[in-house]
């Protein structure tokens, strides 16, 4: 076993310690990773949420247990291998041991531990545009035409994955076409590729099709909730905080692709920089949308800098550029993490609103950061639904109707009765069973529409009543309330399928 073997098996090992310890056991898990792994038990070609490779995963973690364990180390596994690539493309541009280990260090220490951290697309998402640019490497580096199946083979998971990784070649072909390599454009190889990539990501697009395009409405809805609260100023300066510690190493490498000879043929990797941030911006994209950009330009600069570094008084610097994220990750280890209890937050809002964490995607700020929040309150959910559940009559034609994917989720992941809880939210619409008389129903309710809701729903059922909140006032969750009705006095199921049919309808 080589040295630099040695090495990369220890950041390896570092990243999956880091990504275990960085996250408090008075935590849950997050409301997203409820609803993706909820997606193992309705295994489809694609979803309202989501494109079909989470619930492939997921499916793979229920089949392990289904434990908290492994619901963080895929995320962290995605985390290692794009480190892993890194490492690769800066040996594929020749770069030292120094170059290997200061891209390493790059990597493991920036924003990507707090991406990790959570089991969403957006980590296989990052590795999918980190392992698509290495392959573009590749391939200008050997100019061998089996590289441009392997792209597509790359960008067809990755698509598959998030939908985001569209933004890559809208960037990357206006860089290419501006630049010497656009001879790519003539080889013949190149569109059977792209047709490898559409076969792959087909069925995809016919359950697209099938379904009215959801992807649609979704994303008019992403924008007209959340998108319209984004800040393009902001966005920039959150790019800066995604890889604060490697900044420099960054700015190197955009001045090694304009000046540094050995790069002149992946030149076209600035103007990729600059058009896929300007569709960013344009779109007015969340900014973690963007943090698969800067693996690979870490590359470029850790190896740009181990060549001019690497002689007379500048070798000194060597350890500074190393150094660097080190000091950086110690605030973010004290800031970006869950490692800290809500009430040392809560007793310390100016070192978090310094930094946005505590802007939520209403525009406001709140007493948490919105992730953080969005990890509380939901084994108290789950256990206070059982409770009600097992005391109801009939609970086998109980409906367990909740008012968001979050709450339905994490009720049946945490349920130790069995409970299949659904809401007209995200993918669960899809999930009923309509095959059940529903007789009663167990209502979760959010704070806002609580008391409203119970008056109108009560009328329909011989009884109704509270039975319980969510009690953790740091929870986003905080005032959810259960209620229970009993004894419909008409036909449920009738009701509960007009309701599917008008929100599934994104003809509208």
């Amino acid at each position: 076993m080589t040295k630099k073997t040695i090495i990369l098996i220890g950041f390896i090992i570092l990243k999956f310690v880091l990504q275990y310890i960085l996250l408090s056991p008075e935590y849950d898990l997050q409301r997203d990773e409820y609803l993706h792994l909820d997606q193992a038990h309705h295994l489809a070609w694609g979803y309202l949420s989501v494109p079909p490779v989470t619930s492939w995963i997921s499916y793979l973690i229920f089949l392990l247990g289904n434990s908290v364990f492994w619901v963080k180390f895929f995320p962290a596994l995605f985390g290692a291998l794009t480190l892993i690539i890194v490492w690769k493309t800066i040996e594929l541009l020749k770069g030292n041991l120094y170059a290997l280990v200061l891209g390493a260090t790059c990597i493991l220490f920036s924003s990507l531990l707090r991406i990790n951290m959570l089991y969403q697309p957006n980590s296989l998402d990052v590795l999918s545009w980190t392992a698509f640019y290495y392959i573009v490497i590749l391939y200008f580096t050997s100019e061998n035409t089996k590289w441009l199946y392997v792209a597509a083979i790359v960008f067809a998971f990755g698509f598959l994955n998030k939908y985001n990784i569209l933004f890559l070649l809208i960037g990357l072909f206006p860089a290419l076409l501006l630049s010497g390599q656009r001879k790519i454009l003539a080889e013949k190889k190149l569109y059977f590729a792209l047709m490898v990539g559409l076969l792959l990501i087909l069925p995809n697009l016919l359950w697209q099709y099938n379904n009215q395009f959801p992807i649609v409405h979704h994303m008019k809805e992403l924008a007209e909730t959340q998108l319209v609260n984004v800040d393009r100023l902001h966005f920039l300066k959150e790019q800066i905080l995604f890889f604060i510690g490697s900044i420099l190493v960054i700015m190197a490498s955009l001045y090694a692709l304009l000046f540094y000879t050995p790069f002149l043929k992946y030149r076209f990797f600035f103007a990729t920089l600059v058009f896929t941030l300007i569709v960013f911006l344009y779109f007015k994209a969340k900014a973690y949308y963007a943090i698969g950009l800067y693996p690979v330009y870490i590359a470029f600069g850790a190896v740009f800098l181990s060549d001019i570094l690497k002689s007379g008084w500048k070798r000194y610097f060597q350890p500074v550029f190393i150094i660097i994220p080190l000091l950086f990750f110690i605030p973010m280890y004290n800031l970006a993490f869950p490692n800290k209890s809500p009430e040392y937050i809560v007793q310390h809002p100016e070192k978090y609103k310094k930094l946005g964490m505590l802007r939520w995607e209403d525009g406001k700020d709140h007493a948490l950061p919105q992730d953080f929040a969005d990890m509380l309150g939901w084994k108290e959910l789950a256990r206070k639904t059982d409770s009600v559940y097992t005391l109801i009559p009939n609970p086998e034609q109980t409906l367990i109707l909740c008012d968001n994917y979050g709450q339905a989720g994490a009720i049946n992941y945490y349920t130790k009765k069995g409970i299949k809880a659904v809401s007209f939210n995200a993918d669960y619409v899809n999930w009923f069973n309509l095959g059940i008389p529903y007789k009663n129903v167990i209502r979760i309710i959010e704070y806002e529409e609580a008391e409203s809701e119970f008056k109108e729903t009560g009328q329909y059922f011989q009884t109704s009543a509270f039975a319980g909140q969510i009690t953790n006032k740091f929870a986003r969750e905080y005032k959810t309330a259960i209620f229970t009705f009993i004894g419909a006095k008409g036909n449920i199921n009738k009701i509960i399928a007009q309701e599917i049919k008008e929100v599934t309808d994104y003809s509208k």
